[in-house]
């Protein structure tokens, strides 16, 4: 069974444009792939609003688990990290050791805090 198809020029234009958009898309997702979210990053002040992706380097002086929900929170120069349970498995980190992190701004209780999404986005300095 031969089955033929003659596309008019509208059909042929539309083809074109969404191969066109697929090979944006796929080549957006290879350059995001390599650079990582760093790329897109501000640095974490104390003028960062909710909602900014920050990344901050320092030092990390508490650590904790929550007793409910087994969530980390650091202390990191100061700033308060708040790492969701979903992202600890993986994370070994200690007091004293040099990390930087990558996470979204929210306010809890009043503060900035930053909320980090994945283990990836934690890094220990060495």
């Amino acid at each position: 069974m031969n089955i033929r198809m003659d596309l008019g020029r509208q059909e042929k234009t539309a083809l074109a444009l969404l191969t066109a958009v697929l090979l944006i898309l796929i080549f957006a997702h290879c350059a995001l792939t390599v650079t990582g979210k760093g790329a897109f990053t501000l640095p974490y002040s104390d003028s960062s609003r909710a909602g900014d992706l920050v990344s901050l380097e320092g030092c990390v002086e508490d650590l904790r688990i929550t007793s409910s929900g087994d969530h980390m929170i650091l202390s990191v120069d100061g700033v308060h990290i708040f790492i969701p349970s979903g992202a600890v498995p993986g994370t070994n980190l200690k007091k004293g050791e040099e990390v930087s992190i990558i996470g979204t701004v929210s306010i809890y209780k009043g503060e900035n805090e930053i909320v980090v999404s994945s283990p990836s986005d934690i890094r220990v300095i060495t």
